[in-house]
């Protein structure tokens, strides 16, 4: 997927998510679309995908049990415990549910899917409540224990470390990880989100909206990953490296330069918008 590609769907999450009564209004051919079937993998070490076309979900896998990040919509949950089981694994075998995000296409299936696996639940504090109220379309989840920014889920020898990366929603969560395929080992980031779908300027219900976005790109920048992955497949190209996956080759999804420049269009995008909401005022 292109950066055009990406900046159009970018358009399309800011549509559908600019308020709290528009989260769960997606038109349904394209949430169908984003629902859409694609068959689990092997990414990198431990990691899997066991997402959908248009909202991923990763699996860990530990000798002690699995790790599952996001849920995706409401209706992705079976698809996401079918996947798992495709790849051999347990559902009673996930140990640990960890979120991105209190947003329905990322958490609206972990009410479920907690219900399936008797994970327990880790969320961030600023969206633990969020997570517990529930909204359209994402079902509250009872939150087993809350993260704050450095804290760690660790099972085995994983452990993955939380970072608190706010604007998107106040709690958004980067988590990152170090894996390897036999002796090398890689450093795996699951980026939360720097797209922009509420008011920047003027907002009463997050006045420090734009405060967070700037300590969260200066933060970001700061970050290093071998391999960089996202809530959504076409923010890192999934399909498109996976079709690149052949035996013997060069792993697609390593590279060490993909964080940093997806970093700098976001923050390009974000500041394109604060731009134009302030010269609106």
């Amino acid at each position: 997927m292109t950066y055009t590609h990406i900046r159009a769907l970018a358009v399309v999450v800011i549509a559908l998510m600019e308020s709290p009564e528009l989260r769960g209004q997606q038109d349904d051919a394209e949430r169908k679309a984003w629902n859409v079937p694609v068959a689990p993998f092997h990414i990198v070490g431990n990691v899997h995908s066991v997402g959908a076309a248009g909202v991923s979900a990763f699996l860990i896998v530990t000798t002690e049990g699995s790790i599952l990040l996001d849920g995706g919509l409401p209706e992705t949950a079976p698809l996401i415990a079918r996947n798992i089981e495709a790849l051999g694994f347990r559902l009673r075998d996930v140990k640990f549910l960890i979120n991105s995000h209190a947003h329905y296409d990322h958490a609206g299936g972990l009410a479920e899917l907690k219900r399936l696996t008797g994970a327990v639940m880790i969320a961030s504090g600023p969206d633990a409540s969020a997570l517990s109220a529930g909204a359209r379309d994402m079902p509250a989840i009872v939150i087993d224990r809350v993260v704050d920014d450095g804290d760690t889920v660790q099972l085995a020898n994983t452990t993955l470390t939380a970072h608190v990366t706010p604007g998107h929603t106040k709690g958004c969560t980067t988590w990152t990880m170090t894996t390897s395929d036999g002796v090398k080992p890689y450093r795996v980031l699951f980026y939360c989100s720097t797209s922009v779908v509420d008011r920047l300027v003027g907002n009463t219900g997050y006045p420090q909206i734009v405060i967070d976005y700037e300590h969260t790109f200066k933060r970001l920048r700061t970050m290093s990953a071998d391999v960089f992955l996202a809530n959504h497949p076409g923010f890192f190209g999934m399909e498109q490296k996976r079709k690149a996956m052949t035996s013997g080759a060069a792993n697609p999804f390593v590279d060490p330069g993909e964080l940093q420049r997806f970093v700098t269009r976001s923050e390009r995008d974000f500041r394109d918008v604060l731009a134009r909401e302030s010269q609106s005022r």
